[in-house]
C-alpha cells in the first residue's frame, strides 16, 4: 500500500463520463490528460465512487476498475468510495441496491461483505488495488436504507445495531480481500465538518459497538457545515478523543458566481461566500491554502489531508448520469472550457 505524509486529493469520479462525452482539459492552451495536469499540479491521490449497478454506464464496477487502473498507472494514491447503492448516497438518501431488496437481514450482511471483497479482488487482479477504502459515503444517518437507517424515528438501539453489523460486514470484506502484510486502511465518512456534537455522537456509537476502522472521514462545505473555527475545533477534538487520523474527504469553494448558462448553480447565494475569501480564482486558492494549513495543525499529526470534490466536473454535456445539468461547475478547479485554473497550483505549496 502507498502511504502519504499528507493527502492532496481529488475526487475524479466524473472524468470518465466527461471525456467520453467530448470534454477535454487544457493547460496553457495545450490539451493534456487531466490526471497528468492534476499530478503535475501537486495532487497525489484520486478518489473514485462506486455504485453497485447504476442504470447508466458510469461509476459501476467495470468503469471504476478501468479508471482505477489509470489512477495507479499514473502513480497516484487511490481511495475507493463504496456507496452501497445504485445511485447517490448521502445523509438525505441511502437507497438500497435493487439486487439486495427483499433480503433477510443476515443475508444482506453476507452480501455486503461478499460484494466488498469481490470488488477488491477484481481490482487486485487488475493491478489497481486501492490504498484506502471508504465503507459507506456520508453515513451520518446510516446506510443501505431502510435496513441500516438511524435518523429520526430510526434512531433506536436496534437500528444502530443493524448499522453496526452492516459497517462491520463492509470492513470484513476489505480485510478478507487484502493480505495481513498490506491491510488497506478503512475510512468511515460522515458529513459533519463543523458539527462537533453530531460528530461525537456518531463516532461514539462506533466505539460503543467496537467497530474496526482506521480513519475518520469528514465532509466540509462551509455554506452547509459551519465556520472555519467550528471545523477546526471539531477536527482537534476528534483527533484528541479518538486518536485516529482525519481526512477531510470532500471540500470545494467557488472561483466565480457567473454561471455558464441559464441553469442555476448549487453555490449561487452571495451570503454563502465566506468573509475574506471572494469567489475568484485567487479567493479559491486562498481558501484551499487555509484549509490545508488548518488540517496540518490537527494535534499529534493526525490531520492526514483532504480531497477536493469533483474539481474536473466541467459543463461538457447538457444531461448527466446524475439526472440533471451540471450545477457544480463554478466549484471546479478548471474553467467552463476545461482550462486549468491557477488555484489548482495550491497543491504544490508545502
Amino acid at each position: 500500500m502507498m502511504n502519504l505524509d499528507f493527502i492532496k486529493g481529488a475526487d475524479i469520479s466524473f472524468v470518465d463520463e466527461i471525456e467520453s462525452e467530448g470534454g477535454a482539459f487544457y493547460e496553457q492552451v495545450q490539451a493534456r490528460d487531466v490526471l497528468d495536469i492534476l499530478k503535475d499540479s501537486g495532487v497525489n491521490s484520486a478518489r473514485l465512487r462506486l455504485w453497485n449497478n447504476p442504470t447508466f454506464d458510469y461509476c459501476n464496477p467495470q468503469k471504476t476498475i478501468k479508471m482505477a487502473k489509470r489512477v495507479k498507472e499514473k502513480g497516484l494514491h487511490f481511495l475507493l468510495d463504496f456507496h452501497y447503492s445504485d445511485y447517490w448516497a448521502d445523509p438525505a438518501k441511502q437507497h438500497m441496491p435493487k439486487a439486495w431488496e427483499g433480503l433477510e437481514f443476515p443475508k444482506l450482511v453476507e452480501e455486503v461483505e461478499a460484494f466488498t471483497a469481490s470488488i477488491l479482488r477484481d481490482l487486485a487482479a487488475a493491478g489497481a488495488l486501492p490504498d484506502m477504502v471508504q465503507v459507506g459515503n456520508e453515513i451520518t444517518n446510516g446506510m443501505i436504507w431502510e435496513a441500516g437507517r438511524v435518523d429520526g424515528d430510526h434512531n433506536t438501539p436496534e437500528q444502530w445495531e443493524k448499522l453496526a453489523a452492516l459497517i462491520a460486514a463492509g470492513v470484513r470484506g476489505v480485510r478478507k480481500a487484502t493480505p495481513e502484510s498490506g491491510q488497506i486502511p478503512v475510512m468511515i465518512h460522515i458529513d459533519r465538518g463543523g458539527d462537533n456534537a453530531g460528530s461525537r455522537f456518531f463516532y461514539d456509537k462506533l466505539v460503543e459497538f467496537d467497530l474496526d476502522y482506521d480513519i475518520i472521514g469528514l465532509s466540509y462545505y462551509s455554506w452547509w457545515h459551519g465556520t472555519l473555527e467550528e471545523f477546526t475545533d471539531n477536527m482537534h477534538d476528534l483527533a484528541v478523543h479518538y486518536r485516529k487520523p482525519i481526512v477531510v474527504v470532500e471540500v470545494a469553494y467557488p472561483w466565480t458566481m457567473t454561471p455558464p448558462d441559464e441553469q442555476p448553480l448549487i453555490f449561487n447565494k452571495e451570503e454563502w461566500v465566506y468573509p475574506g475569501y471572494p469567489p475568484t480564482v485567487e479567493g479559491q486558492r486562498q481558501w484551499l491554502a487555509e484549509l490545508m494549513r488548518r488540517i496540518r495543525e490537527v494535534p499529534n499529526g493526525l490531520g492526514l489531508g483532504l480531497y477536493y470534490w469533483e474539481p474536473c466536473w466541467i459543463p461538457s454535456k447538457p444531461e448527466w448520469s446524475v439526472g440533471h445539468e451540471n450545477n457544480w461547475s463554478n466549484l471546479t478547479l478548471f474553467d467552463y472550457q476545461g482550462n486549468k485554473l491557477d488555484s489548482l497550483n495550491v497543491f504544490l505549496e508545502k
